[in-house]
């Protein structure tokens, strides 16, 4: 029921449900709700790698479940992160699920990814670069790579199936949507990065992006999905932050440089990582998390190697 590489990271799960994956989450269907667990996958380039990051999964459940509750008056999609007793048939230990599961009301997506940027990096610095815009939002010229922006711009992308998402302008997002959803959208976005983004300023990371899922439940435009956590977003230690260069960061940085200078063509199956890289992201998750909260993730569970 539950696969684990080498490592000790959950790569994984099969439980007796309706199931579908995406590249970090298998999500289940138990009628009325979706049970979401996050593994330790971890993906670079489109790719999920051979190789997870133990507890990774962890880290994003419990950071999106500190900012659910701390987000106070933003409805969302969280019910409770406890596995119902009796849900699992008794043959199925759940301890692997402790800590890294979100049962969650059932939603219709919006289709479109929700983002919004604080700093200049990213397909947004690319695109500042040709252009002198992004999304179609006109920036002062002169501006350097991860330079602080006047105010967090809203730059909305399409849900692409597989591959990269597309940036759009707001108003083709407005066109399909209709402006007052679209606006909604944009205010909802907007506000939740402020709130977030000064409280995590007092707590030493920089938002430099993130992006937010939303969707309809009984009518309700409610927030989905993880929210503010590595995975969705660039997360910068402010005593480090400089414009003008690439910043260190609390996310997969260590594992997309080291398939930089491994030769691999991008092409082919992605190579196993080092144990080093593992380690080394895997620190800079929990960092993030103890950071934000002031605590340590919750339940870590260590598994032996092997499938199960």
């Amino acid at each position: 029921m539950f696969q684990f590489d080498s490592g000790g990271a959950l790569m994984a799960t099969n439980l007796p449900f309706p199931k579908r994956s995406g590249k970090v989450r298998d999500v289940y269907d138990l009628g009325d709700r979706f049970l979401i667990v996050s593994t330790d996958r971890i993906s670079a380039f489109d790719y999920v790698l051979p190789s997870g990051i133990p507890d990774k999964g962890r880290v994003l459940t419990a950071t999106s479940e500190f900012w659910f509750s701390h987000l106070e008056g933003i409805r969302h999609h969280w019910v409770t992160g406890d596995v119902p007793a009796g849900l699992l048939p008794e043959v199925i230990d759940p301890a692997p699920l402790v800590g890294r599961s979100m049962i969650v009301r059932k939603a219709s997506v919006v289709p479109y990814e929700c983002v919004v940027r604080g700093y200049l990096e990213g397909s947004g610095w690319k695109e500042y670069q040709q252009f002198g815009k992004v999304c179609g939002i006109e920036l002062p010229p002169g501006l350097v790579q991860c330079d602080r922006l006047a105010e967090p711009i809203f730059t909305p992308a399409t849900k692409a199936a597989s591959g990269h998402d597309e940036n759009i302008p707001w108003q083709r997002m407005a066109d399909d949507l209709g402006p007052p959803l679209a606006s909604e959208l944009r205010k909802l976005s907007l506000e939740i990065f402020s709130r977030a983004s000064d409280y995590a300023q007092q707590h030493g990371i920089l938002i430099a992006d993130t992006k937010f899922e939303f969707g309809f439940s009984d009518g309700e435009l409610i927030l989905i999905d993880e929210v503010l956590t590595p995975d969705s977003s660039r997360f910068w230690p402010a005593a480090d932050y400089h414009p003008g260069r690439p910043q260190q960061s609390f996310d997969k940085q260590f594992v997309r440089e080291w398939l930089m200078d491994s030769g691999w063509d991008r092409e082919s199956p992605p190579p196993a990582l080092p144990i080093d890289v593992i380690l080394r992201t895997r620190e800079k998750y929990l960092e993030a998390y103890q950071l934000l909260t002031g605590r340590p993730v919750p339940t870590i569970y260590v598994e032996p190697q092997g499938d199960f």
